[in-house]
């Protein structure tokens, strides 16, 4: 049966709108479990809150605000110390995240911790956002196997989009066997947006390959290229030791990252 033109032209429009409003709302999730847990406050989703405590809490601000606003709802969901040092500066609710705060809450997680530190935080973000029980059914879904690296590697694609932007899925080597279980990140939003050579290796190639590696099971090694800002996601390679990895001695973008100390050989941020 022939489709009518206008009902093609309204899936073409309606795409992007979906792409945009998934990548939003992602960004706005990480922001808000980042700025918790960079306060010391335990992240909290919906599916790991008790109803009752959280209907009883929106019906006392709404009685004690008038009919209240998502705003303050919103806002409502983010530790008190952060609140109250920020609530004169800005009053943004969690659906005021967007790409740029979710960097710019990133930066600040990095000041003041160390490297193992930032993986850390990165870690219990990843955790967070995972049911109970998650890793170990990930293990007996997927066991290291060919199989599992490359339909990994193709649901890396289309699921981190909006994180890293653009990617395809290419033909690797892993021990001596040839399998399409890599992925060409063209230009990673990530660091394209961050210039920031420390966020890049601390806060998501070192806990992003050791969250895949030791909780899921299946080996992952990133190798990210400074100069073209490109990356190669490698599903069911082991990563190398950090003392042996090329990033670790990678120098800072001085000339674009606040955070950057011109006068050192390697990124003063992997350092500790």
């Amino acid at each position: 049966m022939r489709v009518p033109p206008f009902l093609k032209t309204t899936e073409v429009k309606r795409q992007p709108f979906i792409n945009q409003w998934r990548s939003s709302a992602s960004t706005r999730l990480l922001s808000s479990i980042l700025v918790r847990l960079a306060c010391g406050a335990a992240p909290k989703l919906r599916w790991q809150c008790d109803p009752r405590r959280r209907y009883r809490r929106r019906w006392e601000r709404r009685r004690s605000t008038g009919m209240g606003s998502s705003r303050r709802l919103s806002w409502g969901c983010l530790p008190e110390r952060w609140r109250g040092s920020h609530r004169g500066k800005s009053r943004r609710g969690i659906w005021e995240w967007d790409y740029e705060s979710f960097v710019d809450v990133s930066k600040r997680v990095m000041v003041g911790r160390s490297r193992k530190q930032q993986e850390e935080v990165v870690r219990e973000v990843l955790l967070s956002m995972l049911p109970p029980g998650a890793p170990a059914q990930f293990r007996k879904l997927f066991p290291p196997t060919k199989w599992a690296a490359e339909f990994n590697a193709a649901l890396t694609v289309p699921f981190f989009h909006w994180l890293v932007g653009p990617s395809e899925v290419i033909e690797v080597e892993v021990n001596g066997t040839k399998q399409r279980s890599g992925v060409h990140i063209k230009k990673c939003r990530y660091l394209e947006n961050s210039g920031c050579v420390g966020m890049c290796v601390n806060m998501c190639k070192l806990p992003t390959q050791d969250f895949f590696t030791n909780e899921f099971g299946l080996p992952l090694t990133m190798n990210p290229n400074f100069e073209d800002m490109s990356c190669d996601m490698v599903y069911g390679q082991p990563p190398p030791p950090f003392e042996e990895d090329p990033v670790s001695k990678q120098p800072c973008y001085s000339n674009i990252c606040s955070l950057g100390n011109p006068n050192s050989p390697v990124c003063h941020k992997l350092q500790n």
